[in-house]
């Protein structure tokens, strides 16, 4: 399987991870105390730097840092977005449309010869 590809794969397993434990907490845990939810969420951050970690040094052997940095972005725009969506419920807004047109403009600058 091709580096950037597992890149890709990795990153977007990853960053399912760090959205749950970043945001899941908002809709269903409100009402617990914040330590536990801090210690639920660091678990599930860990299975991400599982991911995550062996994702970046694979792609790094193809892409320079700042390059990995955007994809990163553009690929937790693309995870969030639809969590926030369908999962927390949040409207859709022309922010996001505006946020990918910016994370576009740094994929062409960053990506550029």
């Amino acid at each position: 399987m091709p580096r950037v590809l597992l890149l890709v794969l990795g990153l977007m397993a990853s960053n399912v991870f760090m959205t749950i434990a970043w945001y899941a907490h908002l809709k269903g845990f409100k009402e617990k105390p914040w330590l536990l939810v801090a210690l639920v969420s660091w678990l599930i951050a860990f299975f991400e730097y599982l991911i995550h970690v062996p994702a970046n040094r694979i792609g790094h052997q193809v892409l320079n840092v700042g390059q990995l940095k955007i994809l990163q972005e553009v690929i937790t725009l693309s995870v969030f977005v639809p969590f926030a969506l369908f999962y927390l419920g949040e409207p859709l807004r022309w922010n996001y449309l505006w946020a990918g047109f910016c994370l576009l403009g740094a994929v062409y600058f960053i990506f550029r010869g």
